[in-house]
Order: C-alpha cells, then sequence, then structure tokens
C-alpha cells in the first residue's frame, strides 16, 4: 500500500453503524465494508437487518442486530451485543435518526419528544454505552472515532416544516463539540456530518418526483444530489489516520448549500 493509501486505510477497523440498513447509514456501513473493515449495523426492524445484512455481506463483514434505540432497553441491547462480538470499537457511527413535519400551527407535543428523544438523548446514550468499548480501542497513535451524523438543516433554515428536525440537529452539532472537548483526552475523538440532501427516506417525497428533484438540485451549488461515495468517503476519512488530527469538527457533505447562503 501507498504511503497516500495507508493514510486512508481502515482494514480490520471494528465499526458500528446505527440506523445502517438504509440511506445515509447503509451508505456508510457498506464504504467501510468495501474497505475492510468489520462491521455492525442496527435498525428496530428486524426484516430491514436481515436483509441489509444480506445485501452488505456480499461486499464485506457486515452483521446486523435489531434495537430500537429510542428506548433504553434497545440501547442497552445493542451494546451487550457489540460486547459480545467485538474485544473493542473502533468507530461509531450514531445515525439512527427520524423526521417530523407539521404547519407550525398544528405541530404537537409529541413531534418534539419524538425527535428530540432518538435525534440527541440516544445519540448521547449510545456513545455513554460504547464508550468502554471505545476506550478499549483508543491510544494516542490511532484515537477511537465518534462519528455523529447531524444535517445542514442544523446548520442553515430549510425549507420544510420540519421544527423539531432542524433543532434536533444543531443539538447534535453542540452535542459532538461538547464530547469532543470531554473525551479527547482520552484518544477518542467526535466529529459530525452535516449532510445536505441525499437519497434516503427522509428526501424520497422530494427526490422521487422529477420536478421536485429538479428543484432540489437546482439549489444545491454543485448541481447535484449527494452520492454513496461523498459521504461514505467522509466517514472513511474521519476514521483513518488522515482524520486523526480532527476533533469537535462539523464537516458540511452538502454540494456547497450551507457555505453559500
Amino acid at each position: 500500500m501507498s504511503a497516500a493509501g495507508s493514510l486512508f486505510d481502515v482494514t480490520g477497523k471494528r465499526v458500528v453503524v446505527t440506523g445502517g440498513t438504509r440511506g445515509i447509514g447503509m451508505m456508510i456501513a457498506r464504504g467501510f465494508a468495501e474497505a475492510g473493515a468489520r462491521v455492525i449495523i442496527s435498525s428496530r426492524k428486524p426484516d430491514a437487518c436481515q436483509a441489509a445484512q444480506e445485501e452488505l455481506s456480499t461486499v464485506g463483514a457486515v452483521s446486523a442486530f435489531a434495537a430500537d434505540l429510542s428506548t433504553p432497553e434497545g440501547i442497552a441491547a445493542l451494546a451487550g451485543h457489540v460486547r459480545d462480538t467485538f474485544d473493542a470499537v473502533d468507530v461509531l457511527v450514531n445515525n439512527a435518526g427520524a423526521t417530523w413535519g407539521a404547519p407550525v400551527d398544528e405541530f404537537p407535543r409529541s413531534g418534539f419528544d419524538k425527535i428530540l428523544n432518538l435525534n440527541v438523548t440516544s445519540v448521547f446514550e449510545m456513545t455513554q454505552a460504547l464508550l468502554p468499548q471505545l476506550r478499549t480501542a483508543a491510544d494516542a497513535a490511532g484515537p477511537a472515532r465518534v462519528i455523529n451524523i447531524g444535517s445542514i438543516d442544523g446548520l442553515v433554515v430549510s425549507h420544510t416544516e420540519n421544527f423539531s428536525y432542524g433543532a434536533s440537529k444543531a443539538a447534535v452539532h453542540m452535542l459532538t463539540r461538547k464530547l469532543a472537548a470531554t473525551l479527547a483526552a482520552e484518544n477518542i475523538t467526535v466529529n459530525a456530518i452535516a449532510p445536505g440532501p441525499f437519497p434516503s427516506k427522509m428526501m424520497a417525497f422530494l427526490l422521487d418526483d422529477p420536478e421536485a428533484r429538479a428543484q432540489v438540485e437546482g439549489g444545491v451549488p454543485l448541481g447535484r444530489v449527494g452520492s454513496y461515495e461523498d459521504v461514505a468517503g467522509t466517514a472513511i476519512f474521519l476514521s483513518s489516520r488522515a482524520g486523526a488530527y480532527l476533533t469537535g469538527a462539523i464537516l458540511p457533505v452538502d454540494g456547497g448549500i450551507s457555505g453559500t447562503r
């Protein structure tokens, strides 16, 4: 392997990706698997876990575990499974999340309770639950990594009526910075990826309609939605030697939307 190639090598790393059965989470899991990492993905739906495991196992070492991370029991179950499978965790990707849309006059309290719980509280609690395994993997030459999936909706004002979602992702970004400051002395880096528009279930209502998709792409300075390589490559960078000196960073992967508004 060339010197440049070794900078981005993640071969053999033990990786956990929550919400890894579809969308951005599955893109990231695929990228790690193809790059030679060992990956555990999770979802609350057993059928989705089985299907994603079967698909991703064709490109690398991937296993799936069903757990509802909106509950303490689900977090404990996934953490227990990880402990039984890996003796340490090199990379934790906190991707599981949800959104909610409704007009401002009709937006319910439940639309905040559900979204803030899953998008923010579970990110903290999942990280907390796997800290022993992250600490085992961490050393000064090779920090353990936590990657939180935020959103550009936590950086700029969305055009959709997703009041709790944008607020939750802004909270994820600040939580990332706080955890980074807290865990740096233990050789654990914590960064966030803030994606723009990517093909996913959350974006399907726009991207599956040709006219709406064209409008979305027209609002991206680079003129397209994100691809598998864009987000997987960013996660691999953050997890490799090339990204070992970054912590507390929020990286917009959005085709220039947040940087040009």
